[in-house]
């Protein structure tokens, strides 16, 4: 199968036009977020390894960041129950 029709086919599972989905990955690789692997098999494994790596600091710090904004809504609900009490 070609590289066009897999864009076809997951454009129409999806319910959009195949050019819509041809625009978003050409914008994609244009930003530099769809790099592709390179050929060579250890070469390939250290890139996984060292984006990988990024992905999960990435992960670690929305997280604490999520953690941050439950602890500020949890200490705004407590002050919004004590100065409307019911």
């Amino acid at each position: 199968m070609s590289a066009g029709r897999n864009k076809a086919v997951v454009a129409r599972r999806h319910e959009i036009s195949a050019k819509t989905a041809a625009n978003w990955v050409r914008a994609a690789k244009a930003r530099g977020s769809a790099s592709p692997l390179p050929k060579d098999k250890d070469a390939k494994l250290k890139e996984l390894e060292r984006r990988l790596r990024a992905v999960s600091t990435e992960n670690d710090r929305l997280k604490r960041l999520v953690a941050d904004k439950e602890l500020e809504l949890a200490i705004l609900r407590e002050l919004r129950a004590l100065s409307n009490p019911r």
